[in-house]
């Protein structure tokens, strides 16, 4: 820790800065979301009052089929909802769940509420982080894992708890946490999963 900086300063710089004066990473030319994509953002059109109001349903179609949102599909989605490129980017911004960048193909979402660090949270973190080879808001080399924190995981009665995806593990001691990341099909939901947001999958495509 820097000199004269507090536990608070250190927790804040963990989090990746946005230059607002730099230029936007380049990406693909052409579009980045299809036209099947598009129609299934359509298809929602009907149940709302506005387009606007389409916009956080857009955004988990297009992180689940792109993997990620990048600035060009916030400026697609922008441009077929009409409304400004600015309104998608600070929705974006402000929910940890959405990504700017691409993430791993499955992520490992660990709690730090009070319940789950009263019962041990914090050493399942640091496992995963050992397990994992990586730091928090970091991704496995290969791509496989992305690691982040949530301040609640809503499964305070059974704390401490971490999630693969959408997969809840519940009372997860360290010992229990290298099982958990070595199993293939440890983000494999035992119910049926709601179609109500699956976009279009793309074949080799990256999907958390």
């Amino acid at each position: 820790m820097v000199a004269g900086a507090t536990m608070f300063d250190e927790y804040v710089m963990a989090w990746k800065a946005i230059n607002r004066n730099e230029a936007p990473p380049a990406e693909a030319e052409g579009p980045v979301l299809s036209e099947a994509l598009k129609e299934k953002i359509r298809s929602f059109f009907e149940r709302y009052e506005t387009k606007r109001a389409v916009l956080l349903p857009a955004l988990h179609m297009i992180q689940d089929d792109l993997g990620y949102i990048g600035w060009q599909a916030m400026e697609e989605v922008a441009e077929l909802l009409e409304i400004p490129p600015a309104d998608v980017f600070d929705t974006v911004s402000f929910y940890t769940y959405l990504w700017t960048e691409p993430r791993g193909e499955k992520v490992v979402m660990v709690c730090r509420s009070v319940s789950c660090e009263l019962m041990g949270g914090s050493a399942v973190l640091e496992e995963c982080k050992k397990v994992l080879g990586i730091e928090e808001h970091e991704t496995t080399p290969d791509g496989k894992y992305s690691l982040v924190t949530e301040e609640c995981l809503a499964a305070c009665d059974h704390a401490p708890c971490m999630y693969v995806n959408e997969r809840c593990y519940k009372h997860v001691k360290p010992e229990q946490v290298r099982a958990i990341l070595e199993d293939p099909d440890n983000d494999q939901l035992s119910v049926p999963r709601s179609d109500l947001y699956d976009g279009v999958k793309r074949a080799g495509g990256g999907h958390g």
